[in-house]
């Protein structure tokens, strides 16, 4: 017979405790109860090892919070799901950082009770290897490893939760998927998602992108135009690379977090909006501050909570899934037969570090599918002379300065080294071009001239070949 699951019951409320109790019971769990956090903690202490608590976030004497950071210190694993009559943000924040799985606000219907429980104590798998999920056109996430798993978990809840959200990481990590699942995961998932990537948009530009304009702000001003935060209104607006964003444009939107209000370009009327901020950016937030590139009153409002990615090297457990189901995709975009994955090249994989994470890995598969040549996938990632399989100078330069290339491979030979040269230095297109010995401009030109961030010339090349 299989055995009851055990909840420990945590509430001061004798009505509210007897009526949980109730509908716990009902579906055959063992409760036990207690109706003040020292009673929960005494109960632990005593050798009660629960499956799951539940725990009122306000009471008398240690409160819910209080509770939960010394149930942490006497079972670090359990499950506890807080329960409250109001929604204080602060407090849910605090309990996830705390490691609470998930929150209940009371009053409750059974439905609700039983899916927190069921999700925590038999959590449901995912959709490709209980490990991908997918979230719209050609975008995915994936939580194999435990880092990820809790990424997931985290996202989960604050999705809930409707305050601001810091994405950091390295480029490449899969910053804009991450935000991507949190507005999956919220209350806003059928309204409007728009990115805004605050690096590519010229400081004076920015403005009115953001923003609006009413006619005659500027000079071409002809019109009125509605900016990104009215067409995202009651939606959410990912802010990439926010640490690009001119200080004087902080200011601004600095108040649209406070105000949840703004003036278009030209305009002395305010509008009010209803928009989710997520911000994401991979620069160094300590020097940032110092530097004054990021203001710091901007900074700890869009930190209201913080989900840190880690960079594929220290993920390594999602290679294998990855490389499959990018494989996949790509098969079916460019109409090939997928191509095995075979034991060489999977250890080559795994050992590669990845400098530019996800966004390398994408391009290593699309060139191996597109070549249809294995030694030449594994020789790329181990090349000689450079045990990291990164790109260095005199590489670049064999590949030609990108101005002694022969006339015949000149384009195929170009995407290349620009494709390396982008994912050796993570994207940072001011350092791919030194590297390559080109000014800024030109780089910008090829790449959009050879399509890198969709298909590049070297693919509908070798594709027009096959």
């Amino acid at each position: 017979m299989k055995q009851a699951k055990k909840i420990l019951l945590v509430d001061d409320e004798p009505g509210m405790l007897r009526y949980i109790k109730t509908l716990l019971e009902l579906d055959e769990y063992a409760v036990e109860t207690a109706s003040t956090g020292e009673e929960a903690i005494e109960h632990l202490k005593g050798g009660m090892e629960p499956d799951l608590i539940l725990l009122d976030l306000l009471m008398p004497g240690i409160d819910g919070l209080q509770t939960l950071e010394q149930i942490r210190q006497i079972q670090a694993s359990v499950k506890v799901i807080m329960l409250s009559c109001v929604t204080d943000t602060r407090k849910v924040v605090q309990a996830i950082r705390l490691g609470a799985s998930d929150y209940l606000t009371k009053p409750f219907q059974k439905a609700e009770l039983d899916a927190v429980i069921e999700q925590c104590l038999e959590p449901k798998k995912m959709a490709y290897a209980g490990e991908v999920e997918e979230l719209c056109d050609d975008v995915f996430f994936v939580a194999a490893s435990p880092a990820m798993k809790k990424i997931r978990a985290q996202s989960a809840l604050v999705a809930n939760v409707d305050i601001p959200v810091l994405l950091l990481g390295e480029s490449g990590t899969g910053k804009e998927v991450l935000a991507r699942l949190v507005h999956k995961l919220s209350p806003r998932a059928h309204r409007t998602f728009l990115k805004v990537n605050c690096a590519a948009v010229p400081g004076d530009l920015l403005e009115s992108e953001l923003f609006g304009y009413e006619p005659g702000a500027f000079t071409g001003a002809t019109h009125a135009k509605p900016g990104k935060f009215e067409l995202c209104n009651r939606g959410t607006i990912l802010l990439d690379e926010i640490g690009e964003m001119p200080p004087q444009l902080q200011a601004k939107l600095l108040h649209v977090l406070q105000d949840q209000q703004f003036s278009r370009l030209g305009s002395r009327t305010m509008i009010k909006v209803d928009v989710r901020i997520l911000a994401a950016t991979n620069i160094n937030i300590p020097e940032a501050l110092a530097n004054k590139m990021l203001r710091e009153d901007l900074y700890y409002r869009l930190n209201a909570f913080t989900l840190n990615l880690p960079p594929l090297r220290e993920r390594k457990e999602e290679i294998p899934i990855l490389l499959k189901h990018f494989m996949s995709r790509m098969s079916e975009r460019y109409g090939r037969p997928p191509l095995p994955l075979s034991p060489t090249l999977m250890e080559a994989c795994l050992a590669h570090s990845w400098p530019g994470n996800l966004r390398e890995l994408s391009n290593f598969v699309k060139r191996y599918l597109i070549l249809a040549d294995e030694k030449l996938a594994v020789s790329e990632l181990n090349p000689k002379g450079d045990g990291g399989g990164h790109l260095n100078v005199h590489e670049a330069e064999d590949l030609g300065g990108l101005k002694s290339l022969g006339r015949t491979a000149k384009d195929g030979a170009e995407a290349e080294a620009i494709s390396k040269a982008l994912d050796q230095t993570n994207w940072n297109r001011k350092q791919a071009a030194a590297l390559l010995k080109i000014s800024y401009k030109a780089l910008l030109y090829k790449i959009r001239q050879y399509g890198l961030g969709e298909t590049s010339s070297t693919e509908r090349k070798l594709s027009a070949r096959a």
